[in-house]
């Protein structure tokens, strides 16, 4: 069998149901292999929405997603979204082409050392030097990516050797049970529960990658504990539950970190030192159990007191078995704290001015999405007013990184959503900054027919570093600039255009683009005027009071 016929086969045996690509010369034997096969070739219009595409495949199916590039110049496309998908636990392979390795063929051009370049942002890189090495390399790179915790992989594929003639076996796809952890751990766990007196749960990204809803759901009904989220760990408990706090979407001085301060045990639940810190631990400060697939990695800001290793769900349905409910937890405060967070809240969202306020919008999403529709978020400072208002009602509805935190990905994970979920409303929403550094692949989303709608929060600036520069005291310097026509930009790749006046028109108009199948992008003023006095004065004044 050809190579690049057994490396399209063994990944038909991995279940692979797209490739995500742009390819070059070095792929083109790859290329026609795919031709014929049963995967779906996805032409993008840029190596990054390639990435982004197959890292939210992995996000939201928990199979590997994956992507294609030539070399050099392609493969260095690829650098963010593997970063993207390492930091993020996001399982996704890369494959890149390069050069002939047995010969030269046209000296060093656009050759760089591809492998030795993806080591630091991936859990394995290859460089596949015998055609008949191919079946038990992609058989290793899927295993790896999958492992806990999930990651980017990556296999080069040098031109000559997608040429060879090779063995055409393929091995099979042998899965593996995750280790229970430890009962003597578990124990601990409880003895350190029950001794507490305001035990608080944190939910982080760990458990929205794993059917943990149930377990969790159980140990918050049967204690009575109160919980809060990470960013990433949004919705794996429906937040509308009564024990739900809030989302930690600052590291300090918010409400919920009120209810943090006066706890003295947090038990948490798949967070881990790659996501922004939820909250700081310190020295003589409360104690902190870490349940999680493996150990915590030791930080300034956090050195769990006990670790509780192997599979979460498993964990959490042992801990309810052993955890009885004690007379002496004191949840006043919390239940104080719960008071305060809704009302601050919702303090802004029938506000109707316009330029919209980034609450008013929250709001709007909410009251018009149903539980199971899905929203995408690239990153500027909306992301934590959406991590902050915006309530789940269930996993993986509200699609926002807290690891790298990369501009540019969401309009590429929108697209991907939808192609996952196409009865669900999905909406993209992207700051002008980040909208702009891939919107080309609005014309990969026209082309592939989509129902899509992308919100442009339009600031004609990079809002989230202007925040922080005002909260440090620095004079409004050196970060606005100019938009196209974003209506008509829409317009030029054959989606619709849309540009409110008002609230209602706005209102309107999202009415029209959730109904009428379409690519929409809505061109949305938005009045950031609040964020600091609100995020950076407000709060802390406000929690120091609680």
């Amino acid at each position: 069998m050809k190579a690049s016929d057994l490396f399209v086969k063994a990944l038909e045996n991995e279940g692979v149901e797209y490739i995500f690509a742009l390819p070059g010369e070095e792929n083109l034997d790859l290329l026609q292999s795919l031709k014929n096969s049963s995967i779906k070739f996805i032409l993008t219009r840029h190596e990054q929405g390639a990435g982004f595409m197959a890292a939210t495949y992995g996000r939201l199916t928990g199979k590997p997603g994956v992507c294609l590039s030539t070399l050099g110049p392609g493969a260095t496309n690829l650098m963010t979204p593997a970063a993207y998908a390492k930091l993020g636990a996001m399982p996704m392979l890369m494959i890149t082409g390069q050069k002939p390795i047995k010969k030269s063929k046209q000296a060093r051009f656009q050759i760089i050392d591809v492998v030795d370049m993806m080591q630091s942002v991936t859990k394995y890189t290859k460089q596949i030097v015998n055609g008949n090495h191919i079946a038990s390399s992609i058989r290793e790179a899927f295993i790896i990516a999958i492992e806990e915790r999930p990651g980017a992989v990556h296999l080069e594929l040098p031109e000559d050797i997608a040429q060879e003639d090779c063995e055409s076996h393929v091995f099979d796809v042998v899965g593996h049970i995750i280790p229970k952890a430890d009962e003597v751990a578990l124990d601990l766990a409880v003895d350190m529960i029950h001794q507490s007196k305001k035990p608080l749960l944190l939910i982080g990204a760990g458990a929205n990658r794993k059917v943990t809803c149930e377990a969790l759901r159980k140990f918050v009904d049967e204690t009575g504990i109160y919980f809060f989220t990470t960013q990433m760990g949004k919705g794996v408990i429906d937040e509308r539950h009564p024990q739900y706090l809030g989302t930690a979407a600052l590291s300090s001085n918010d409400f919920v970190h009120a209810a943090i301060e006066d706890s003295d045990l947090i038990i948490n639940i798949g967070h881990d030192v790659i996501e922004k810190p939820p909250f700081f631990m310190k020295p003589e400060g409360k104690k902190v159990i870490h349940v999680n697939f493996s150990p915590a990695e030791v930080d300034p800001v956090y050195f769990p007191q006990l670790n509780v290793v192997g599979d979460i769900t498993g964990s959490v349905f042992k801990l309810v078995e052993k955890i009885q409910k004690q007379k002496d937890w004191d949840f006043a405060y919390f239940k104080k704290v719960k008071i305060e967070v809704g009302e601050h809240l919702s303090t802004y969202f029938h506000d109707e001015r316009f330029p919209i306020l980034p609450q008013r919008l929250v709001y709007l999403l909410r009251e018009r999405l149903d539980s199971k529709d899905i929203i995408t978020l690239d990153n500027g400072v909306y992301k934590i007013w959406f991590a902050r208002n915006y309530t789940c009602y269930q996993p993986n509805t509200l699609i926002l990184d807290n690891a790298l935190a990369s501009m540019g990905a969401g309009l590429s994970s929108g697209m991907m959503a939808k192609m996952l979920n196409p009865d669900k409303n999905v909406i993209a929403v992207c700051g002008d900054g980040g909208f702009m550094m891939n919107s080309q692949e609005i014309e990969t989303a026209v082309r592939l027919g989509l129902h899509l709608t992308v919100i442009i929060i339009n600031d004609r600036g990079y809002g989230m570093i202007k925040w922080k520069q005002e909260d440090m005291g620095f004079d409004d310097f050196g970060l606005d600039y100019n938009n196209p026509d974003f209506v008509k930009y829409a317009e030029s790749y054959g989606a619709k255009g849309h540009r409110p006046n008002n609230d209602a028109d706005f209102q309107e108009i999202l009415e029209h683009c959730l109904t009428i199948p379409s690519v929409h992008i809505i061109d949305l003023p938005i009045d950031y005027s609040l964020n600091h006095a609100i995020l950076n004065v407000m709060l802390k004044e406000k929690t120091e009071k609680l």
